[in-house]
């Protein structure tokens, strides 16, 4: 099986917060899982560094707009590589490669009649003297009468063009905006409707999709797909492959989604390697991304792979609610944020991991506290799952002076760990990683359960056989939940696998390989709950 994994490109416009990794972590995960199982896996995603927020920034600070990318792209960069990232490829929207597949993308659909030009009108502002992007227009959004950007609701997820706004202010200068006449090219959305239709159809059949994707995409299929706007007048990104037109830029809709395409086809360049089988129909494809992605995923991106002749569709769409923060919404001008750089520099990478990923917003809207996530990483990373393996692991080095009992481990335990193989890894393909994660970590609190009755302690002196058999079936369970627990907990795990000396991570149980251990060392250290005070003071502080 071969597949591939998109996971929504940041814009490089200022540093990631948590809600960033939140909807983003479960890539990583499908990633390491189908390694594991041996699967063909191509893992990719990149700053987005075209467009108006970048544009926007780099105005604010007087800077070109290739100094704005640079920064947060390699900030980007370290952050995933510090959470444990696998990335196939992490690559640029502003590259080369990215802009002649995005080119030749938008050539091929106007070869087969998917693109045509009409004259259209558009936002301008008579102060700053130019075409207004539609980011750069702000007002009330006309479905729902909440604050908006000229291209998209936050609020209730509506595509909307910059004119239909109420109200409608320049986001450089605050004045109202004119509307004059531009040429642009348009692409034929509305001639997808049908064969739309069935795919979801279908991806609602299947259960491939997240349940907020079904509706919201269902809602734009029950009011009409319209054709779309392919290009603007924007200050920076993919310019029209058309002569005479070479001013103008490919609207980001269309060039951020074909994204996934170029990363793929740059990643075979790298490696020397042939992309193709992963745009195959049979291809199992998941993008992961937030909720207010949906359509750009679940109808565009379609609608484009079908214009130029890709039979590798979407397969699974992985698409988070919304994190709060303590409460409240997160609000990055009001600095209501935990921003990744800062909390990677004072948190364990997996107590950050494990966190997002049992209180993810798969299907409502979550909250991170501060109390919770201190709590959580001393009584399920540290107090369960740290617990186990550093009491088994101790008790092997100071009874057995290192050696592993070499006896075979009790076969009832060896079935119920080869259960959750099949349960964890059934959850984790439907793309329910909470669900996934829950269950070995009841697992993990059933290991201690086993070693807190068993009192080996006490089977050393009255039982010796047994006590062997109590150890051995411990360290049988610590062998597969490092592999359980890889695509969630990548570094405490790698730990454990040099620590015992396994060769190879597997998604398949194993029995003990290992003879020796030594130099035991506890996997996490204990948080002082004062954090949560201290961490909420300074939250609180900074926005301010």
């Amino acid at each position: 099986m071969n597949v591939l994994i998109g996971g929504a490109w940041p814009y490089a416009n200022g540093p990631m917060h948590l809600g960033h990794i939140a909807a983003l972590l479960p890539g990583d995960i499908l990633a390491r899982y189908y390694r594991l199982k041996g699967e063909g896996v191509l893992y990719v995603s990149g700053s987005d560094c075209n467009g108006t927020p970048i544009s926007i920034r780099a105005g604010q600070e007087g800077v070109p707009v290739k100094a704005i990318a640079d920064r947060y792209h390699a900030e980007f960069q370290k952050n995933f590589e510090d959470l444990g990232f696998s990335y196939d490829l992490y690559t640029r929207t502003d590259g080369v490669f990215h802009h002649e597949i995005v080119q030749k993308v938008f050539l091929d659909l106007k070869d087969n009649g998917y693109i045509y030009k009409k004259e259209i009108d558009q936002t301008y502002c008579e102060y700053d003297k130019q075409f207004l992007p539609d980011r750069f227009v702000e007002g009330i959004c006309p479905v729902c009468g909440a604050q908006s950007r000229g291209d998209q609701c936050d609020n209730c997820s509506t595509i909307l063009d910059a004119l239909e706004l109420l109200d409608p202010k320049c986001k450089i200068c605050g004045s109202p905006p004119t509307v004059k006449k531009s040429e642009h090219f348009y692409f034929r959305l509305s001639s997808f409707q049908k064969e739309l239709e069935a795919y979801v159809e279908n991806a609602k059949n299947d259960n491939r999709w997240r349940e907020n994707a079904i509706n919201l995409t269902q809602r734009y299929l029950n009011e009409g797909l319209l054709d779309r706007a392919v290009s603007r007048d924007l200050p920076n990104g993919v310019s029209l492959p058309i002569e005479g037109y070479e001013d103008k830029k490919i609207y980001v809709w269309i060039e951020a989604v074909s994204g996934y395409y170029s990363a793929s086809k740059e990643w075979a360049a790298l490696q020397n390697k042939d992309d193709g089988a992963f745009w195959e129909k049979d291809t199992r494809a998941y993008y992961v991304h937030g909720k207010d992605n949906i359509p750009f995923h679940t109808i565009i991106w379609p609608a484009i792979l079908k214009g130029v002749g890709i039979p590798g569709l979407p397969t699974h769409i992985v698409s988070n609610e919304y994190l709060t923060l303590e409460k409240k919404k997160l609000s990055t001008s009001k600095n209501w944020a935990v921003w990744v750089p800062e909390l990677l520099e004072r948190y364990h990478p997996d107590s950050i991991r494990y966190f997002l990923t049992v209180n993810a917003p798969e299907n409502r809207d979550t909250d991170f506290s501060w109390r919770e996530f201190i709590y959580s990483h001393n009584s399920e990373l540290l107090g369960a799952y740290g617990n186990f393996i550093n009491r088994t692991l101790k008790f092997v080095e100071k009874s057995y002076e290192g050696a592993i009992p070499q006896t075979a481990a009790d076969p009832e335990i060896e079935e119920q760990v080869a259960a959750v193989y099949k349960q964890a890894g059934r959850h984790i393909e439907n793309g329910h990683m909470k669900q996934a994660l829950e269950d070995i970590f009841s697992f993990v609190r059933s290991a201690n359960k086993y070693f807190d009755e068993k009192e080996p302690w006490k089977e050393l002196k009255s039982n010796p056989p047994s006590c062997e058999k109590t150890i051995a079936t411990c360290v049988m369970i610590i062998n597969n939940l490092i592999q359980l627990l890889h695509p969630f907990l990548p570094f405490s795990t790698g730990e454990i696998k040099t620590a015992l000396k396994i060769e190879e991570l597997k998604w398949n149980f194993i029995r003990n390989e290992a003879e020796r251990i030594s130099d035991v060392k506890p996997l996490f250290a204990r948080y002082d709950i004062k954090r949560i005070d201290e961490e909420l003071e300074k939250l609180i502080r900074q926005a301010r």
